[in-house]
């Protein structure tokens, strides 16, 4: 009878820690020098910081359910971005999350009122997700600030590392 309470009791503890960090199904640790902003996703923003000059660091998921990879999502991007929305390509990196899951980093550049602009688009593909991470403000500000954003970016993780992974976590990673 004991050892079954126990049991019980580990797995409760177990299915606990698990949940208690429902929330958002992915990583990312805020640079200092930021801030997290709250109450984002009404805006569609599962996450995004800011500093006090004002780049913006942000991510977004989108439910994916394998239809695509990676490049289908960077030429998609590029051509709404460039061809839609005027913005110029300046290069395509391939990058790495934190947790080794390859991924594209697309850097843009266009004015507005007479002044540039610096925007990053990155993305993941993971638990049938798409993960865009997004950063921009203006080029001076972006410049300055670039270490951080680098950095943080650099600190994003698209999956699950949980003890439970995968049984409790399934194809969602019950969160972070």
């Amino acid at each position: 009878m004991k050892l079954s309470k126990v049991v019980a009791l580990t797995l409760f503890t177990l299915t606990s820690i698990a949940l208690a960090g429902c929330g958002r199904p992915f990583k990312i640790v805020t640079a200092p020098g930021f801030v997290e902003l709250e109450g984002q996703s009404s805006s569609g923003y599962a996450y995004r910081a800011t500093s006090p000059e004002g780049v913006v660091v942000s991510v977004r998921v989108i439910e994916d359910e394998d239809r695509a990879d990676v490049g289908f999502w960077t030429k998609s991007i590029i051509l709404q971005m460039r061809d839609v929305s005027g913005y110029a390509l300046l290069r395509v990196v391939d990058v790495t999350s934190r947790d080794g899951t390859p991924g594209k980093r697309m850097e843009f550049a266009h004015d507005e009122d007479g002044k540039p602009y610096h925007y990053w688009v990155t993305v993941f593909i993971a638990q049938d997700k798409l993960f865009m991470a997004e950063a921009g403000a203006p080029k001076d500000l972006f410049e300055r600030s670039q270490a951080s954003v680098e950095w943080m970016m650099k600190s994003l993780k698209v999956k699950c590392d949980t003890i439970v992974s995968p049984v409790l976590a399934s194809r969602t990673c019950s969160r972070w």
